[in-house]
């Protein structure tokens, strides 16, 4: 059943991924009307998070925000299906890059560096463009799919510029196999871990469960800390900036580290609420009580 369904909407998702961005933005106001208006896919869920996380906002503040993250939702997943056909010179045009200069100097020092970012804009397209720098070879930390056949594709889409994947399930073990390599490791690390092993603090006005993973292996394997701020001038184009968070992150503690690159991401989720991806269940846990 997994392959059946699979083979079956492989041609669509190379259809889609072929259709010129002109063609492809305007099937996705088309999506919008769909997922938005009709389907109202986990609608519940995103108004349950805004309401959460912007409490002093009003009623039609919350519906603005929603509506204009479900139209960048929709340019999200399309965006991203286009990765797997897009070329160098269409992502040098969507993708810019600021203070490449801090990478540049971590490569030439022969210094491995730890990447941290969130669900903030299209992560995919970021990694993608990332390749095209010439700098450090970028790896990223993947949950595999639990079907094979989307996982293949997946790993196909994330690797075919040239990046690697650590799987989550054995990245201290690849990472410490490379540390004779100058490499990047990017950590998407706004994801929801198991409370019993997270870090907690208040994010977005809740208390939150934090991944302690990217603070542990950037002090544990010596790797400078730089956050990756993703924002959007208009409809496909994207401005990255890097910013080094800590240059010798062993001198910070674990929990410091996290609330630091924490506390930068949820600058960029104020500043601009409708690029987070809202749909995901960010806060279904509670903290265990001592």
């Amino acid at each position: 059943m997994k392959a059946l369904s699979y083979y079956i909407t492989l041609p669509f998702i190379y259809l889609v991924a072929m259709l010129p961005l002109g063609l492809l933005y305007l099937f996705s106001d088309f999506l919008y009307l769909i997922i938005y208006r009709v389907v109202g896919y986990r609608k519940a869920v995103v108004r349950e998070n805004l309401r959460q996380s912007f409490p002093a906002q009003t009623q039609s503040d919350l519906l603005r925000i929603e509506k204009k993250f479900y139209r960048y939702f929709c340019d999200l997943v399309l965006e991203t299906l286009k990765t797997l056909v897009i070329s160098p010179r269409r992502l040098d045009r969507m993708v810019q890059f600021e203070n490449t200069e801090l990478l540049e100097r971590y490569h030439m020092e022969g210094q491995s560096i730890a990447l941290v970012l969130g669900h903030q804009g299209n992560w995919e397209l970021v990694g993608a463009a990332y390749s095209q720098l010439g700098f450090h070879p970028l790896y990223v930390i993947y949950h595999p799919l639990s079907n094979p056949h989307y996982d293949r594709l997946l790993r196909h889409m994330r690797t075919r510029l040239g990046n690697g994947l650590y799987s989550v399930k054995t990245v201290l073990r690849d990472m410490v196999s490379r540390r004779d390599t100058v490499t990047a490791t990017a950590f998407i690390a706004d994801q929801t871990p198991q409370p019993d092993r997270a870090h907690w603090m208040e994010f977005l006005s809740q208390d939150t469960p934090v991944f302690r993973g990217t603070a542990i292996l950037s002090r544990r394997l010596k790797l400078p800390l730089i956050y990756v701020s993703v924002t959007r001038s208009e409809r496909g184009k994207y401005l990255v900036k890097l910013e080094e968070l800590a240059s010798e992150p062993s001198r910070l503690e674990e929990d410091e580290l996290t609330e630091l690159h924490t506390r930068r991401l949820e600058v960029d989720i104020r500043a601009h609420p409708e690029l987070w991806l809202w749909t995901h269940r960010r806060w279904k846990h509670q903290r265990t009580a001592i």
